[in-house]
């Protein structure tokens, strides 16, 4: 007699199941949003840096200390007036990100669900009672 096989592992789509395994933020977002606005308030910084850097270069003559110190004064006002709109930015391109990729699975499922459909009459079936079924709620 066959004893059935207890894998020690969890499959991919079995995530969610165990908290600990799972790779999402507690509060139930995913961090990559944080990660994004890092990197755009990096690139935003950077950017802002050389040209202000080429402004002041063409008004301090030779002036090391009063470019420098404005230099950094342009980096610390970038850093505290484009953190929060870069946050927001970056989470809601990471919250539209995550309903494309949810649409698209979604779609995906209910295409192999069809084709799975055309050739196999049983699932046919069951499509259509379901169908039926509720249609009948909605009536």
């Amino acid at each position: 007699m066959a004893r059935p096989v207890q894998p020690y592992f969890i499959p991919s789509g079995a995530g969610d199941a165990n908290p600990a395994m799972s790779t999402r933020a507690p509060g139930g977002t995913q961090d990559g949003s944080r990660t994004l606005a890092g990197m755009l308030l990096a690139a935003v910084v950077a950017a802002l840096m050389v040209v202000a850097d080429q402004l002041i270069e063409t008004w301090a003559d030779g002036h090391l200390l009063v470019v420098w110190v404005a230099l950094w004064t342009v980096a610390f006002a970038a850093l505290a007036l484009l953190a929060p709109p870069l946050r927001q930015l970056s989470a809601s391109l990471a919250a539209e990100a995550a309903r494309w990729a949810r649409l698209n699975a979604v779609r995906r499922d209910e295409a192999q669900l069809w084709d799975l459909a055309q050739h196999d009459h049983r699932v046919m079936r069951d499509l259509q009672m379901a169908k039926l079924y509720s249609e009948g709620e909605r009536a």
